[in-house]
């Protein structure tokens, strides 16, 4: 996040003057503005073509609401930055004051510089003293970002309350469709009627949550993933957030998102400015054209990770705190042996950490336990041709600590006491510079003297009150920008490192943290039932390569649940693929059933890290039906999952939509564990030598799926035949 300077003076295009209307135009998307003071989004959404300047402004003339009875004279509009002085009595874009005064800001149009796809607007309220830029960029997949930047002109601090980016949807926008959760079910989806007021959601937890909204949508009634016009916007930030979807009596719906600040967090002296995250719009007919936007525009960034996704065993599950040298060495032989390429040493391995109640924050080996230190280790993992990461908590300490008792004052809280504890540990306040500097360079010397390709980054535990130490005010904020420098300088000082945000699983998942790392922890929770709501929501915004999944243990160790291998490995092939599980101690047989689901994974990786991502719309609640479509359209993998039972049975048609309508594809069963027999009491005849369908009758009349047992899954591959 970066600060950016408003020019005292209008800058202008055309010719002397600003534009009447602006179109930007990119990806699909269309953004008109009005020019007015302040400006109207009059449409963000589809592509309107090549509109000319008089339908635009016929455009906007035909959005313009007429005067009321009980209204005030001038009818309120919906601007970039709406304020109560303009009239606006929804929820304003700006809300602050001067020690309780100047609380008003009524905004002139003090400029624009635009291009085809991209807007900076200059605001300037003379009376208040203030200044505003808000800036539009429409994405090459059609994303809209808006930030703000509240820059103080006065004499006096003023102190910033409220500042958030607005999205107009359509008056026909009428359910709202966001996410709650909890650690180990994170992102679970809930729907309710858009009714007059403010549907409010908050993150106060000093990271987005388990509890979180990923995306907060609105849309046409009975919206689905293939079909229905939706609109969703995501706050780009890894702190607290806040996200709103509210519809007005005078005819205006609307989104809007931002940091949330505490009281007193952001003031700005004379001068001073703040910049809000870049909240980010989507919209599509169904949430996969929404999502596919983003996934696009993820995959266009110049730091997207390019090279296959390496498979990866975390040793987490495996052996918990038990650090054993020639345990971990027998792990890393049945790694490699399976096809494995990156080998993760989990939680446990630095002074004093034998369990979580002590050590965070002492990041130096412990020699009781590897008296030569991660050396013996790190060589026979490489030698394997495997690559080695390792688990960090940087932000954490334990109060049973050497650093805690030497530095009670890195500590973020706001009182004497300490906040309340959460997995035995505290917060460190990363935006202290002596605090930084020493986490800093112990990461620094820990990259330094092993060859570690890769960090998984945890964060425990929820920040709260968090604050620059007794009696001081909130540090959410500065925190939040400090591990945003660290993890910059990180990647700075040690080329090719990559990092996982892990968060007690899947409480930091935001493009904000992804704009610094190389894909995110998804959840705690690996039961491949539990995951398919938890994936198939978390890929509303995150591309499947970044979304870490692995194959779990015979019994799940977060639901006690006995599941079959093959379904754990076909639900995780569709993410960024690994294995969470003591594959030492493996029959013969699974252990032959892991190496085949690991050549699976990476024959499909390749589909999975371009392609784009189908969740079918079904009538039978009982049978998951998803998959990757190849970016050429060619080839495609579906899984056909059956979650529960069904009702009918044998259960009826599923669909596979998003193919090539006039292609002709052959459909087959894959299965990379070997063939097995389905709970039919007679052969399904497609599968049993293939089928060659077009992508249309795919699409519209389907294939019978197959009978199976609940949690049983089975891999459909399409090629494309000529």
């Amino acid at each position: 996040m970066h600060s950016t300077d408003v020019s005292s003076e209008a800058s202008v295009t055309g010719e002397g003057r600003s534009p009447r209307v602006l179109h930007l135009r990119r990806g699909g998307t269309s953004v008109v503005l009005e020019m007015t003071s302040p400006p109207v989004i009059v449409h963000w959404g589809e592509d309107l073509g090549d509109a000319d300047p008089q339908t635009l402004e016929g455009l906007a003339l035909a959005a313009a609401p007429q005067r009321v009875s009980g209204g005030l004279d001038v009818a309120p509009v919906l601007s970039v930055l709406p304020t109560p002085a303009h009239g606006w009595l929804g929820t304003p874009g700006i809300e602050g004051h001067r020690s309780g005064q100047g609380t008003s800001a009524r905004w002139t149009l003090a400029g624009v510089d635009a291009t085809d796809d991209r807007a900076s607007i200059s605001l300037a309220d003379e009376e208040s003293r203030l200044a505003a830029t808000v800036e539009l960029k429409l994405g090459v997949s059609g994303l809209l970002h808006q930030r703000v930047t509240l820059r103080n002109s006065g004499s006096s601090a003023y102190t910033v309350q409220r500042l958030a980016a607005s999205f107009p949807v359509p008056w026909d926008a009428t359910e709202i469709l966001d996410t709650t959760g909890r650690h180990l079910r994170e992102r679970s989806p809930q729907r309710h009627d858009a009714t007059f007021g403010t549907y409010l959601r908050e993150s106060r937890r000093g990271r987005p949550g388990a509890d979180a909204t990923l995306l907060l949508c609105a849309g046409r009634p009975g919206f689905g993933f293939e079909r229905g016009r939706v609109h969703g916007i995501h706050v780009a930030w890894s702190g607290g957030h806040t996200v709103l979807a509210e519809r007005v009596t005078t005819g205006e719906a609307f989104l809007a998102g931002g940091e949330l600040y505490a009281p007193g967090e952001i003031i700005l002296e004379p001068g001073a400015a703040v910049t809000t995250p870049w909240v980010i719009g989507s919209w599509g007919e169904g949430l996969n054209e929404l999502s596919w936007r983003f996934h696009d525009e993820l995959r266009a960034r110049p730091q997207h990770p390019r090279r296959p996704r390496p498979i990866t065993l975390n040793t987490w599950e495996a052996v918990y705190f038990d650090h054993d040298l020639d345990r971990l060495t027998a792990l890393a032989d049945a790694a490699a042996e399976v096809g494995v390429e990156r080998f993760v040493l989990d939680d446990g391995w630095f002074h004093g950490r034998r369990d979580d109640t002590a050590g965070l924050g002492d990041w130096h080996v412990d020699t009781t336990v590897w008296p030569r230190g991660l050396h013996p280790l790190v060589d026979h993992v490489r030698a394997l041709g495997m690559e080695f990461g390792l688990w960090v908590e940087p932000e954490m300490v334990n109060p049973d600590s050497d650093l805690s008792r030497e530095h009670p004052d890195w500590i973020l809280r706001s009182r004497l006491d300490l906040p309340p504890v959460a997995r035995q540990q505290q917060v460190l306040d990363l935006a202290n510079p002596e605090a930084y500097a020493h986490i800093a360079a112990r990461l620094h010397a820990l990259l330094d003297e092993y060859p570690i390709a890769y960090l998984k980054w945890d964060h425990n535990r929820d920040l709260v009150d968090a604050g620059t130490g007794p009696g001081g005010g909130s540090h959410v904020h500065a925190h939040t920008l400090a591990l945003y420098r660290l993890l910059d300088e990180l990647k700075a000082q040690h080329p090719g490192l990559e990092i996982e945000s892990c968060a007690s699983g899947g409480a930091r998942v935001d493009l904000g943290i992804l704009d610094r790392t190389d894909r995110i922890w998804t959840s705690d929770c690996i039961d491949p039932l539990e995951r398919l709501d938890i994936q198939r929501y978390t890929g509303l915004v995150v591309s499947p390569e970044l979304m870490g999944a692995h194959v779990t243990s015979a019994v799940v160790h977060s639901t006690g649940r006995a599941t079959d291998l093959d379904l754990s490995a076909a639900i995780a092939a569709f993410g960024h693929f690994g294995i969470e599980r003591d594959i030492s101690r493996e029959t013969d047989a699974d252990r032959e059933s892991i190496r085949a689901w690991v050549a699976f994974a990476k024959r499909i990786r390749p589909v999975v890290a371009t392609g784009r991502v189908v969740h079918v719309d079904g009538a039978d609640a009982g049978i998951d039906v998803r998959g990757i479509v190849a970016a050429d359209g060619a080839q495609a993998f579906f899984t056909i999952t059956q979650a529960t039972t069904s009702i009918a049975y044998p259960a009826g048609r599923v669909r596979i939509p998003a193919l090539d309508p006039v292609r002709r594809y052959r459909v087959r069963v894959v299965a990379p564990a070997g063939e097995r027999e389905d709970a039919g009491q007679s052969a399904l005849r497609w599968a049993q030598h293939g089928v060659v369908l077009t992508g249309r009758q795919l699409a519209v009349t389907g294939i019978r799926p197959p009978v199976q047992h609940p949690g049983r899954v089975t891999v459909v591959e399409l090629t494309e035949e000529n």
